[in-house]
């Protein structure tokens, strides 16, 4: 479909996806329909406003018949569970429906790097976009917190998309020009229902690609690896160590090679940790598919700086540093965390609210890196258990994440990590509002 004029066009969920929809779907001169099942927040009120004064007409609380009916297709937030009953009335109506990156893939498959995994995704998308942008306009975009829709009709050469496995599950026929595969831990488990469904959702971009497309994908993960051999698309790996593979990047003696070629010492860059180095190779490979030549991504890999939120680096204070990891919303991200640090003494912040995965790797983890740990919120009581249970004793629990930082400095350690492996949700109203708590004391404090 070219010409949105006078379709109905039903949006379902007044979210990023949902808004920046709305807005383009209002310049095609649509009849714009947003229906959330939730009430409106006091903070959307200003948006919901302009959306109105625009022609779109907005509902909360449920989705009623008359915005359903007779809708030419939905775009829908990717949150939106397989089981909602509103999405049987979709299908009972023979309204198609899909995700923002689906309605961009239709026309502009051969326009999107694709980034998805369970950890690594948001670095590498925007390092990627900062290595791509010095020769093509390369925005990033997706699950970062910008839906690509904003880009739509803007002349980009090419969308850098974060993918969630949400998102990828409403987009069937995505095919993209290259496509990365970060790693598989188990996440999202209550959402897809077991991990086989989320490694699938996950691997529906590369289920789809053919031999015009690119699949890079992480050697050292075995799903992913053997994802390489089921696809039809040309194949690179990463790996932290040489493999006996064709098209793979890899770490030996500190530099990333590839193609027999030095790339560069990872020493020169700026973001800490073999996760990021993995990352670092993603980008790489990326831009060497579309022609970058090897110096310029040298030096746009010197100037990349980790982002917020992501093991960034905050100050020191009394040879102490303080990192802000709060988008570690699962055990296996603060597991990365916490193995990027090699003898250092390490206090850990964690805690928040409980996803009820396995702790058995974190624990580990903790056992061989962390001199402290200091727990908040509702998973504390699981995490203390779990942790002593396994002969981990030297545990704090503490009310606020301010106390917690407080407590983490009296020992004087070499680095102070906030990394959660809980999302934020019982303290906090996003990962991002609680690593800026973080981050305001730590920059308050003398």
């Amino acid at each position: 479909m070219d010409n949105f004029q006078n379709k109905k066009v039903l949006i379902l969920g007044f979210s990023t996806t949902g808004i920046a929809a709305a807005r383009y779907f209002i310049k095609q001169e649509a009849n714009v329909y947003i229906s959330e099942f939730s009430e409106l927040k006091e903070k959307n009120a200003t948006i919901v406003e302009e959306l109105k004064e625009k022609g779109a007409k907005i509902e909360f609380n449920g989705h009623s018949e008359e915005f359903i009916t007779n809708s030419d297709f939905c775009i829908l937030s990717p949150s939106i569970p397989t089981d909602a009953p509103i999405l049987e009335k979709l299908k009972e109506k023979n309204i198609p429906f899909y995700s923002d990156l689906e309605f961009i893939s239709k026309k502009e498959n051969n326009k999107l790097v694709l980034i998805t995994g369970t950890n690594g995704k948001t670095t590498t998308t925007a390092l990627t976009s900062h290595i791509l942008s010095r020769k093509f306009s390369a925005p990033y975009c997706g699950n970062i917190g910008i839906s690509p829709i904003e880009y739509k009709d803007k002349n980009v050469d090419y969308y850098v998309v974060e993918a969630s496995s949400y998102q990828l599950y409403y987009s069937p026929t995505i095919k993209p020009k290259i496509a990365i595969f970060t790693n598989l831990t188990p996440d999202h488990i209550l959402w897809h229902k077991t991990i086989e469904n989320y490694f699938e959702a996950k691997a529906i971009p590369f289920r789809n690609m053919d031999e015009n497309d690119n699949a890079i994908l992480n050697y050292d993960d075995k799903l992913t690896k053997k994802l390489g051999e089921e696809i039809k698309a040309k194949v690179y790996y990463f790996s932290l160590k040489k493999q006996n593979v064709e098209n793979c990047i890899y770490l030996e003696n500190n530099e990333i090679i590839f193609d027999d070629k030095k790339i560069i010492n990872i020493n020169e860059l700026q973001i800490v940790g073999p996760h990021n180095v993995q990352n670092a190779m993603c980008s790489i490979l990326s831009a060497i598919i579309l022609g970058i030549d090897i110096e310029t991504i040298k030096e746009a890999l010197k100037t990349f700086r980790a982002i917020e939120h992501r093991l960034e680096f905050i100050r020191t204070i009394e040879d102490t540093d303080y990192y802000n990891d709060s988008k570690a919303t699962n055990p296996e991200a603060s597991i990365v965390a916490i193995n990027s640090f090699v003898d250092k003494k390490v206090v850990l912040i964690a805690g928040g609210r409980d996803k009820k995965t396995t702790l058995k790797d974190f624990i580990q983890a903790v056992k061989e890196k962390i001199s402290k740990v200091i727990l908040i919120g509702e998973a504390t009581k699981r995490f203390r258990d779990e942790l002593s249970e396994n002969g981990y004793m030297n545990i704090v629990n503490s009310k606020t994440l301010e106390e917690a930082i407080d407590i983490a400095s009296l020992d004087k350690p070499d680095v102070v990590l906030l990394s959660p492996a809980c999302a934020s949700f019982d303290m906090f109203e996003s990962y991002e509002k609680r690593g800026d708590a973080f981050k305001n004391y730590v920059l308050s404090k003398k």
